[in-house]
C-alpha cells in the first residue's frame, strides 16, 4: 500500500496572490471564519479572468514559501519561475492557473515523524481558484452551481510528499505536525475555513487513485481508511480500479468517483509570459531563514532538558499559542505541575469547546491564579477543573477563592464520612474483607459528598480510623 499526500495551504497575506484584493476573511466573535460571506466583492479584472488582465507577484506570499520550504529543509530553488496549467473548469476563469510546474520554489525536504522520515517532494507557489457552491446537494448530485471569486487568487503553497505514509493514521499525523509547523511561522490561520485541503493519493495495488479536496485531518484518515477498504475488496473480487479522482463524502462515509485521472502532460503546461524568473540572493535567503522562530520539535527538545516528559512536551507545543503560555506560566508556577495540566486539562478543555487558546478566554494571569491554588493546597484538582472549564469559555474572577478552598476541617470532614459509611455498608464489608479497591471507592463517596474540596489525605487518615 502507498499513499501520498498533496496539502495545499492557503497562505494569510494580506493581498491576494497575483492582484492587490484583500485576501482577508470576517471573523465572527469566536474568532472562526465567518461562513456567510457577501459573494463576489473582494473581486478585480484578473481575479474573474477579463482578457487583457495581468499578474503581478505577492513577494509576502514567496517569502512565506521559501520560509515554510527552510522549516522543512528543502532546497531552495533559484532561480525558478510560473507556469500556466491549462484545464477548463467553471473555477477558474482565465481556463488556465499559474503555478508552478517544472522548478518549484523549493524541492528534496524531510519532515520527522518519530522514527521516520517523510520526504517532502517539492513545494510550489499557485493561486487558488473560485468557490463552488452546490446548491440542492453535494458535488455529484446538486441542482446546480454558483461561482463565488472571493477566493480567486488567494495565495496557496502546494506541499506535496512522496507516497512514503504505510496508513491513515500516519497520514493525519503528519498533516497535524505540518500545521503546528506553520502556526509557529505564522504564515497561515487554522481557523480560516478551508485553510488547509488536502488531496490524497493512494494505491493498495499498481493503480493510483485520488480523493480530491478533504478538509480536516480527521477526515483525511477516514477517506483513507474507505478507499483502502473499497480497493481491497476490488481485488478481491478480480474487479479492475480505474485511475480516477474521487470525490470524500463525509455524511455517507464513501468516496465517489469524479472524473478520470489527468495525467501531467494533458495540463499543457507553459511558461507564464506575463511574468519574469525570480532569483535569491543569498542575503535574502539568509535573512528568512534568520526569521524562522523555535519550532515544535526544537521546543519539545528544550523542554526534555527540563525534565519534562515526551510526551507532555509534544502535546504542549502542538500549538504556538499554548507553548507560550506555559512558558509564562512556568515563571510563577512548578514546571511539572503546569506541564500536567498544560497537556492535560487545559488542553482536553480547549479541544472540548474547539477552541484554540488564543480564541478562548484563558490567559496566563488566570491560570497561575488557578494553579498557584492548586500548588498551595488550596483547592482540590477536581474543583480546580470545574473552574477551569468556566474560565475557558467566559469571564471569570478569580481573585476569590474562599467559596471554593479545600476544607481540612475533622468535623465537617467526619460528618461527610459518617453519612457515606452508613449508605455504603457493602463497601466497608469488602474493605474489611481485603478489598482495597473498596476504600477507594469510599474515599470517591467522600469527595462526592463535599463537591471535590475535601483534603484527600484527612479524608483518607479519618476513614481508616472510623472504619
Amino acid at each position: 500500500m502507498k499513499i501520498g499526500l498533496e496539502v495545499h495551504v492557503q497562505l494569510n497575506t494580506k493581498t491576494k496572490l497575483f492582484c492587490g484584493c484583500p485576501n482577508s476573511v470576517p471573523k465572527d466573535a469566536q474568532g472562526a471564519s465567518a461562513i456567510q460571506e457577501k459573494p463576489n466583492v473582494h473581486v478585480c479584472e484578473y481575479c474573474i479572468g477579463m482578457p487583457g488582465s495581468k499578474p503581478r507577484v505577492n513577494k509576502k506570499a514567496v517569502d512565506y514559501a521559501i520560509m515554510i520550504g527552510h522549516a522543512l529543509d528543502c532546497k531552495i530553488n533559484s532561480p525558478t519561475f510560473f507556469s500556466r496549467k491549462a484545464y477548463f473548469y467553471p473555477d477558474m476563469g482565465k481556463n488556465f492557473q499559474i503555478t508552478q510546474y517544472e522548478v518549484p520554489v523549493a524541492s528534496g525536504g524531510i519532515m520527522k515523524l518519530g522514527p521516520k522520515k517523510i520526504t517532502i517532494k517539492r513545494i510550489q507557489i499557485e493561486e487558488d481558484p473560485a468557490r463552488l457552491v452546490h446548491v440542492g446537494g453535494g458535488i455529484t448530485t446538486a441542482q446546480y452551481v454558483l461561482m463565488d471569486y472571493n477566493r480567486s487568487g488567494t495565495p496557496l503553497v502546494e506541499i506535496v510528499t512522496e507516497p512514503d505514509f504505510e496508513s491513515p493514521k500516519e497520514a493525519r499525523d503528519f498533516l497535524q505536525k505540518l500545521s503546528s509547523i506553520l502556526q509557529y511561522l505564522g504564515v497561515y490561520d487554522p481557523d480560516v475555513e478551508g485553510s488547509m485541503r488536502v488531496d490524497a493519493n493512494v494505491s493498495v495495488g499498481s493503480v493510483r487513485v485520488e480523493i480530491k479536496n478533504i478538509t480536516g485531518f480527521k477526515e483525511v484518515e477516514r477517506a483513507l481508511s474507505y478507499e483502502i477498504i473499497r480497493q481491497k475488496n476490488a481485488i478481491r473480487r478480480n474487479s479492475a480500479i480505474a485511475r480516477e479522482t474521487r470525490a470524500w463524502d463525509a455524511d455517507a462515509n464513501v468516496t465517489r468517483s469524479l472524473r478520470s485521472k489527468e495525467q501531467e502532460e494533458d495540463y499543457g503546461y507553459i511558461f507564464e509570459g506575463d511574468l519574469p524568473s525570480f532569483s535569491f540572493g543569498n542575503d535574502m535567503l539568509a535573512h528568512l531563514r534568520a526569521a524562522i522562530p523555535e519550532l515544535p520539535d526544537q521546543k519539545a527538545k528544550r523542554y526534555g532538558q527540563m525534565k519534562i516528559n515526551q510526551e507532555i512536551a509534544e502535546a504542549i507545543v502542538s500549538e504556538p499559542d499554548l507553548a507560550n503560555m506555559f512558558e509564562k506560566v512556568i515563571e510563577k508556577i512548578d514546571t511539572q505541575l503546569a506541564a500536567k495540566w498544560f497537556a492535560g486539562d487545559i488542553k482536553k478543555t480547549l479541544n472540548y469547546n474547539n477552541l484554540h487558546v488564543r480564541n478562548s478566554k484563558l490567559t496566563a494571569g488566570k491560570i497561575i491564579r488557578l494553579l498557584s491554588s492548586v500548588q498551595n493546597k488550596e483547592i482540590t484538582d477536581h474543583t480546580a477543573e470545574m473552574m477551569l472549564r468556566d474560565m475557558t469559555v467566559k469571564e471569570v474572577q478569580l481573585d476569590d477563592l474562599g467559596h471554593s478552598s479545600r476544607i481540612h476541617d475533622e468535623k465537617i470532614l467526619e460528618k461527610a464520612i459518617q453519612e457515606v459509611l452508613g449508605t455504603n455498608s457493602k463497601a466497608v464489608l469488602d474493605y474489611k474483607s481485603g478489598k482495597t479497591e473498596s476504600f477507594n471507592f469510599l474515599v470517591g463517596q467522600v469527595m462526592r459528598k463535599t463537591q471535590g474540596r475535601g483534603d484527600s489525605d484527612t479524608i483518607r487518615k479519618l476513614l481508616k480510623k472510623l472504619i
